[in-house]
């Protein structure tokens, strides 16, 4: 038995080590390739497209970046750096010749110098912003300039990278931007409204919006689910969960608690602020759904379903129900506060110098608000 279980320790730790070589061995191929595909570039041209163009793509990139600085050093180290590390690389030396090239490729990232000649820094975000709002826009600048880059930033740019840098800080600060920017794209909302059937509805994540055949919405954003004794599941829409982000706790009403229509019934709480729901029939509360205070994170997949705060007794279910939108009318209503969303935050960015034609929403949207702003889309779409 003793030799057996020697025997087996012995077969696991073999196969470790064989795993892990041919990782290096696989990673050495790759980064073999890449350096080729890097010297092989150099001595291609790409001048019919801009003069001064220099492109380095290998097979299957992180993602594909356009950098423009007036400093050949500057762009001879991003192209070795990066493409070694798998991201395909174009690079010119002016903003126009860079402005050029977006309108006919497609880009992830654009790093551009802050100081150079003709078009600066600030002219190329503000025109890359303008011209392809998909492409993050990131700031190259030396120490005397950061006042300025982060101004920049107003203007749309994701951040600053400050020169000089060693191969590790750019590798470090692309693979952060990277993440960043794939969180970003993760959470973008597509304004596009769904009537689905309640299995359907819990059964991932979803960047548009949903709400299940047969459920109710309040013009508040609460949910209600009816059955035939006229007991009424009431719990946060779609619309709420996605435009508050996390939600890290939740004040359940008290059981026996009689309220009527509009009159508070719940609240959630996102750090030291709160969206207090009201109720969307008048009724007693005979039950709360304790289970869900312990597993919030339920929510974030789907409102819907189990993910219920209370349920309520209605007492004037006949009157109150035509109030509460269903079918095409709930739809119609979330695209009406979806367009009223995007009106509002135009309107709270205004003056930032971002293009205001181009209004994406985020799942969380409420949560990099200030209290202001957080108490003027409570209003705008809970208090009701």
């Amino acid at each position: 038995m003793a030799l057996f279980i020697a025997a087996i320790i012995i077969f696991i730790i073999v196969d470790i080590i064989i795993r892990l070589v041919a990782k290096k061995v696989r990673e050495k191929k790759i980064k073999d390739e890449r350096a080729e595909a890097l010297k092989v570039s150099l001595n291609l041209d790409f001048s019919r497209e801009a003069k001064t163009l220099k492109r380095a793509e290998v097979e299957n990139p992180k993602a594909r970046i356009l950098c423009v600085d007036d400093e050949s050093v500057i762009l001879d180290s991003f192209r070795k750096i990066l493409v070694l590390d798998g991201y395909s690389i174009d690079t010119v030396e002016n903003g126009k010749e860079a402005l050029g090239l977006i309108q006919n490729h497609s880009y992830d990232f654009l790093f551009t110098d802050l100081k150079m000649p003709e078009m600066d820094g600030v002219e190329v975000t503000k025109s890359v912003k303008h011209l392809r709002p998909d492409i993050d826009v990131i700031i190259i600048t030396g120490y005397a300039t950061v006042e300025t880059a982060v101004e920049c930033m107003k203007f749309g740019a994701m951040d600053y990278v400050q020169k000089p840098f060693t191969e590790d800080e750019l590798l470090e600060f692309a693979k952060k931007a990277y993440i960043k920017r794939e969180d970003r794209i993760r959470r973008m909302l597509k304004p596009k409204v769904h009537i689905t059937q309640i299995r359907e509805s819990v059964k991932s994540k979803t960047p548009e919006f949903m709400i299940p055949g047969g459920v109710f919405i309040s013009e508040g954003h609460c949910w209600a689910s009816i059955n035939e004794e006229g007991l009424v599941k009431i719990g946060l829409d779609d619309f709420a969960r996605k435009l508050i982000g996390k939600i890290e706790t939740i004040e359940f009403p008290n059981l026996g608690l009689i309220v009527k229509k509009g009159q508070p019934l719940f609240t959630v709480k996102q750090k030291n602020r709160t969206v207090t729901f009201n109720s969307p029939v008048s009724g007693k509360v005979k039950e709360i759904n304790k289970p869900l205070s312990i597993d919030l994170e339920s929510i974030e997949i789907s409102p819907y379903e189990n993910n219920w705060i209370c349920q309520v007794d209605a007492e004037e279910l006949d009157s109150e129900i035509t109030q509460l939108k269903i079918g095409k009318a709930a739809v119609t209503f979330y695209e009406d506060d979806i367009e009223r969303l995007q009106a509002l935050k135009k309107k709270i960015r205004t003056g930032s110098g971002e293009d205001e034609d181009n209004v994406s929403l985020y799942i969380g949207e409420m949560e990099k608000l200030d209290d202001i702003s957080w108490k003027r889309h409570c209003n705008e779409f809970f208090d009701k």
